[in-house]
């Protein structure tokens, strides 16, 4: 089998010095989609941290998109994020300025610098997305759910090996989290890796997929 894109072996997740996670040992392949679920502080934020460099591990073994958790710097932190695309709850975009200054921000400070693939770029991910049209829009003119769909164009830009979505439904009523979920799905299918945290249960019923639960302290495989 291929090696994991993701593998935590025996650790231990902290926030400041207080123990959330204890013990846990998770892998996630190529084209995986898996959900994290459990309880409002549970964990499951911290768990996504701890992938993102957020928070360090600091007991046991990790590797995400071949950094080493363990020997992660903070100078390696946005090389790190760069192979990630997160999602979060709240969206992240930046008010000040409309959709496309929104992403070419995101990838001129990742090192893009010509002008022609930058537009085509932020053309192609706003394409997959449903929001070719939007890119003139400013954030507030656009409605939870399109800012949802901006904020995963946002996490595809760099064609990220793995997808961290933090509940990106979490502020979206039933009918936009259905819509954004078909466009994570369908991002799934062609190819892209997903870890969703996530408490929306009609959301997992609907679209079923592996499912790790925080709870206790622990994680553990639903079945």
């Amino acid at each position: 089998m291929s090696e994991p894109i993701l593998y935590l072996k025996n650790a231990s997740i902290f926030q400041q010095e207080s123990l959330v996670l204890s013990d846990i040992s998770l892998n996630v392949y190529k084209g995986d989609f898996m959900y994290l679920i459990g309880k409002t502080g549970s964990g499951k934020s911290s768990l996504m941290k701890t992938l993102y460099g957020d928070l360090p591990l600091m007991k046991g073994e990790g590797s995400v998109v071949d950094f080493d958790l363990n020997k992660l710097k903070q100078k390696d932190i946005p090389f790190l994020r760069r192979k990630l695309g997160i999602v979060f709850q709240d969206f992240k975009l930046l008010n000040d300025r409309n959709v496309n200054d929104n992403l070419s921000f995101v990838l001129k400070a990742t090192g893009w610098k010509d002008n022609t693939k930058i537009t085509k770029k932020i053309s192609d991910v706003l394409e997959k997305v449903s929001m070719k049209t939007k890119g003139f829009k400013m954030p507030f003119q656009l409605s939870g759910g399109e800012q949802q769909r901006i904020a995963i164009a946002r996490a595809l830009l760099n064609d990220p090996e793995l997808i961290l979505a933090d509940e990106p439904t979490g502020n979206l009523d039933p009918k936009t989290s259905l819509e954004v979920m078909s466009v994570l799905e369908e991002i799934n299918k062609n190819g892209k890796t997903i870890l969703m945290a996530t408490h929306d249960y009609a959301l997992i019923l609907k679209y079923p997929h592996k499912t790790i639960k925080c709870d206790g302290e622990s994680i553990f495989e639903v079945v």
